[in-house]
């Protein structure tokens, strides 16, 4: 399925069909977060800014993790810090749950910085779970000092690992051959046909427990990523994922692996756009308790996008706004703002969509199409093309909803541009 079409159903009688909720709304026509007028928030704060909810981000949580709670079985559940890694969302998710309790969050990493970065906001050691790729030999004298448990994805890194600690214990990232959800969405390049970076194969299990033991390496857990942006629509290819590390893990258990835990990643949708509907959390734990749990293990899970994404909300200014069309070619109507790509590279490395709001006339129905443009220097420096909007005036503010992951994480310094403005908060008024 195309990501564009799934579930687009909008239609101009209903323009916050999708990202409207308690904390992010229009009021009188304006649009509020937390309970305050968004344009206002710009004008105090300065554009481009990122403003969160941070009380939406512990709902997330709660979420999943009601819903793996509901299948009885141990579970365990890791923020990517990937994804998000603000001071003031650790803060809050480290104060869901105190470290060895059921409602404690840990933290997915997969650079020595993050390691570092967790340690510094007050996680322990055995609340993280490392899964990098291609581990150097620099990256490991931090890893190995800090004592966090390692997730292995190659026989190679087996080996590069099992040299500079023989005898611990470590975990196999393994691939199953299955993409959970399109490729467009970038599954594609976890787990599928064609060859991919992460992961181990069913028929290299025996070749990878060989190289284990050669150092002495005991393998107590087993990991897989098969996801990127999963929906509803989704789990039966999900499943059959599920289906096939289940008889991996069972074959890793016959080799005499103590395997204590299946970690299932994380790429758990976020509403947006291209889907308008939640991810069915009780169904999604339910795949995975029906196949993982007869294994008798603790199931982990380690969401970053679900968590924080619908928590974020970009507002810019709109600095120009001009009819580009040629003579006789009709409208083509540009509103330019004050950010670029540098600060939202969704579209260009996730291949997301973005869906601006006019913050003045946040539930007023489309009566132009404009294509609205970055800052940076570059011409495929575009948000959003021939989208239907109300008008738009230079000066407006433009907010985008739905970027809390993954974004202001991901902000670089193109063109010199600085970092964004950013402000929190824990209440809705």
């Amino acid at each position: 399925m195309d990501a564009s079409t799934r579930h687009d159903d909008r239609s101009a009688a209903d323009p916050v069909s999708w990202w409207a909720r308690p904390g992010l709304e229009p009021v009188g026509g304006r649009l509020t977060i937390c309970g305050r007028d968004a344009e206002e928030l710009a004008r105090e704060h300065g554009t481009p800014v990122f403003v969160y909810d941070l009380t939406r981000i512990e709902e997330n949580v709660r979420a999943v993790q009601g819903a793996l709670a509901r299948t009885g079985l141990p579970h365990r559940l890791r923020l990517a810090l990937k994804a998000q890694r603000e001071p003031e969302v650790l803060a809050r998710v480290r104060a869901i749950g105190a470290p060895g309790t059921p409602e404690a969050v840990g933290l997915d990493v997969c650079s020595p910085g993050e390691i570092e970065h967790g340690l510094a906001h007050g996680f322990l050691p055995a609340e993280f779970s490392y899964t990098g790729a291609n581990v150097s030999e620099r990256d490991l004298d931090v890893i190995l000092s800090s004592g966090v448990h390692v997730n292995l994805d190659l026989v190679t890194q087996i080996h590069r690992y099992g040299r500079r600690a023989p005898g611990t214990c470590v975990g196999l990232r393994l691939n199953p051959r299955v993409g959970a959800v399109n490729p467009e969405a970038g599954s594609g390049y976890y787990s599928g046909d064609r060859p991919t970076k992460f992961g181990i194969y069913a028929e290299q299990l025996e070749t990878a427990i060989d190289a284990a033991r050669t150092y002495g390496l005991t393998v107590d857990t087993a990991h897989f990523h098969v996801a990127n942006q999963l929906f509803t629509e989704d789990l039966p290819s999900f499943k059959q994922a599920v289906e096939r590390v289940a008889t991996m893990v069972r074959r890793l258990v016959a080799l005499s692996c103590p395997i204590t835990e299946v970690n299932t990643g994380g790429g758990l949708g976020a509403v947006g756009p291209r889907c308008q509907r939640p991810l069915d959390l009780d169904a999604y734990a339910g795949i995975l308790a029906r196949h993982l749990g007869p294994l008798g293990v603790t199931i982990a899970c380690e969401p970053g996008e679900s968590i924080s994404s619908n928590a974020g909300t970009l507002l810019s200014e709109v600095v120009t706004v001009e009819d580009r069309s040629a003579a006789g070619d009709g409208s083509a109507l540009f509103a330019g703002v004050d950010c670029g790509w540098n600060v939202m590279n969704g579209v260009f490395v996730y291949h997301c969509s973005f869906e601006p709001v006019v913050c003045r006339a946040a539930d007023a129905p489309p009566t132009h199409r404009y294509t609205i443009a970055g800052q940076i220097n570059e011409g495929p420096d575009l948000f959003a093309e021939d989208h239907p909007l109300p008008e738009i005036r230079e000066g407006d503010i433009i907010a985008v909803p739905g970027v809390g992951a993954y974004y202001q994480a991901t902000w670089h310094t193109h063109c010199m541009r600085p970092f964004p403005a950013v402000v929190w908060f824990d209440d809705r008024l």
